[in-house]
């Protein structure tokens, strides 16, 4: 049984699940996993049955979408989200706010639907930053409610806060002191409840703020542009 348990967690440590698809699948309405089909004690030696039970593991966690650190009961690792380079033309960062260093765009997640939504603020840096501070604001078009966030960069290095203000509900990441983040694209992402129907983002703003290690400032604000919008970044 020892044996079986060291398989078991060992096949989930070396599991990375593709968490933009997680999170896209759940956004879609996906709120339970796929049946998994019951799983047949094999015949044959120990080794050989300890290797399919293996291989099962690995196979529901990808299927049902779940991590594995969540099969570990661990806090999930943070993950990249693949997207394009900047200069890409169908990159979200093509054509958008740029200010030294900093470049940032923001749009509604194609996956939102009449009742809830997500929008996804995509910044890239050239330089690594000791300093950086994104917010969205989110207006308030009717029962605009917050139901998560998540970011690509690890979460124990922010400060994360949601609040009414103004019209808005705004979402504040701010960078812990002592923690960095390195030179590349990142994505920021904020999650809501809202009136049914096509929710007009036309009055959302993003802003975000940094400071790089060596000193310089900059900062991108721009609207949110909605799934089938045209750009509307602003330095």
């Amino acid at each position: 049984m020892d044996e079986l348990q060291r398989a078991l967690k060992e096949a989930a440590r070396t599991h990375r699940p593709d968490r933009a698809r997680i999170l896209a699948r759940v956004e879609r309405g996906m709120a339970a996993p796929p049946p998994v089909p019951a799983l047949r004690r094999p015949a044959g030696p120990r080794w050989a049955r300890i290797a399919v039970a293996t291989a099962a593991v690995a196979a529901v966690v990808a299927a049902g979408g779940l991590t594995a650190r969540a099969v570990l009961h661990e806090d999930p690792a943070p993950a990249h989200v693949a997207v394009p380079a900047p200069d890409d033309p169908t990159s979200p960062l093509a054509g958008r706010a740029v200010d030294g260093f900093l470049r940032g765009a923001a749009v509604v997640d194609p996956h939102s639907n009449r009742y809830w939504a997500q929008s996804n603020i995509t910044f890239s840096t050239t330089t690594a930053l000791r300093e950086l501070t994104v917010e969205l604001r989110v207006a308030q078009t009717g029962r605009v409610a917050p139901t998560g966030n998540w970011r690509t960069l690890p979460a124990d290095d922010f400060a994360v806060s949601t609040r009414e203000e103004a019209g808005a509900l705004v979402y504040t990441w701010t960078l812990r002191p002592g923690r960095g983040v390195p030179a590349g694209q990142h994505v920021f992402a904020a999650q809501y409840n809202h009136a049914e129907g096509g929710r007009d983002a036309g009055d959302d703003r993003y802003t975000v703020t940094a400071t790089s290690t060596g000193g310089g400032h900059a900062s991108v604000t721009g609207g949110v542009t909605p799934v089938t919008g045209a750009p509307r970044g602003s330095r």
